[in-house]
C-alpha cells in the first residue's frame, strides 16, 4: 500500500510515488509538446507553465528523496525551455539570428542550473576525451550519413537564399556552437545524467532519447520521430560511454549543416 505522512517538514513520498511523479513529468512534456505541435499553441504553452510551477511545488512541499528532486528539477528546464522558446517577441529579430538567439536561452538556462548545482563543467561532459582529434574524424564519419539519411525523411527547405562558403560557415557555427551543445548539454549532460543516477544507465538513456524524440513532434513526422528517437539512442550511448559531449555535439551539429545547408541544394530540381 502507498502512503503518505507527515514527518518534520512536508510530506515523506511513498516508495513508488518518486518514480511516478517523474513518469507525470515526462508525460506532461509529451502532452504539452503534442498540443503545441497538433492542437494549439496557447494550450501547449499553458501546460508547459503548469508542468513546470507543478514540478516546483512538489519538490518544494514534499520530502522527496534527492536524485527524484535532483531529476525533476533538471526536467523542469525543459518545459520553461518551451516557455521561452514560443512565448518571447522573436518578431523583432532578423530572421538569420534567430537559431543563435533562440539556442542562446537555452544554453543560458544549461548554464543556470550548472551554475545552481554547482555543477562543472566536467561533470556534465563538457571535457576531452582522449585522442579529440580522433573523436572529431569519427564523429564527422557517423554525422555525414546521418544528416543525409534525415534529409530523406523531412526534406526541408534550404536554410539560405543560394550555396555558398559563407553561408556554410555560418551554418556550421550556428550548429555546432548553438544547437549542438545546447541541445546535447540539455539533453545528454543533463537530463540523461539525472536519469541515469536515478534509474541506471539503461532507462536514463532510453528516457533522455524519448524525450528527444518528444521535443520534434513539431516536424509532424512519425519517420522523423523513429529517426530522432535512435539518434538520440546513438548520441546517449557514446555520452554515457565516453563521459564527453565532444562526440555528440560534433555529430549533432554537422548532421544538421548536412541536412539543412547541404543536402538541400544537391536535390533542388527534385
Amino acid at each position: 500500500m502507498i502512503t503518505k505522512r507527515l514527518v518534520g517538514r512536508g510530506w515523506q513520498l511513498g516508495r513508488w510515488l518518486p518514480t511516478l511523479f517523474i513518469v507525470a513529468i515526462l508525460a506532461g512534456i509529451t502532452t504539452s509538446e503534442w498540443l503545441f505541435a497538433y492542437k494549439d499553441v496557447a494550450y501547449g504553452i499553458t501546460l508547459a507553465l503548469l508542468v513546470a510551477i507543478a514540478i516546483y511545488i512538489v519538490v518544494s512541499v514534499t520530502r522527496i528523496k534527492q536524485p527524484f528532486a535532483d531529476c525533476a528539477e533538471t526536467l523542469a528546464l525543459v518545459p520553461i525551455y518551451i516557455l521561452f522558446t514560443s512565448s518571447l517577441p522573436w518578431f523583432f529579430l532578423d530572421q538569420q539570428f534567430l537559431l543563435p538567439a533562440v539556442y542562446l536561452v537555452i544554453l543560458a538556462l544549461c548554464f543556470w542550473h550548472i551554475y545552481d548545482r554547482k555543477l562543472s563543467l566536467a561533470e556534465v561532459g563538457l571535457r576531452r576525451s582522449g585522442n579529440i582529434l580522433k573523436y572529431i574524424l569519427l564523429s564527422l564519419c557517423i554525422a555525414i550519413p546521418l544528416g543525409v539519411a534525415e534529409y530523406f525523411i523531412i526534406r526541408p527547405a534550404p536554410a539560405s537564399p543560394a550555396f555558398q562558403f559563407s553561408y556554410l560557415l555560418r551554418d556550421l557555427a550556428y550548429m555546432v556552437i548553438f544547437v549542438g551543445i545546447g541541445e546535447e548539454l540539455l539533453f545528454r549532460g543533463l537530463i540523461q545524467r539525472e536519469l541515469t543516477k536515478t534509474f541506471g544507465w539503461k532507462w536514463g538513456l532510453i528516457s533522455a532519447s524519448l524525450l528527444f524524440m518528444v521535443m520534434h513532434l513539431s516536424w509532424r513526422s512519425m519517420p522523423e520521430l523513429g529517426f530522432t528517437f535512435l539518434g538520440g539512442l546513438l548520441l546517449g550511448y557514446i555520452y554515457y560511454r565516453t563521459k564527453s559531449l565532444i562526440a555528440p555535439i560534433v555529430i549533432h551539429g554537422v548532421g544538421n549543416v548536412v541536412l539543412v545547408s547541404v543536402m538541400p541544394y544537391l536535390f533542388l530540381s527534385g
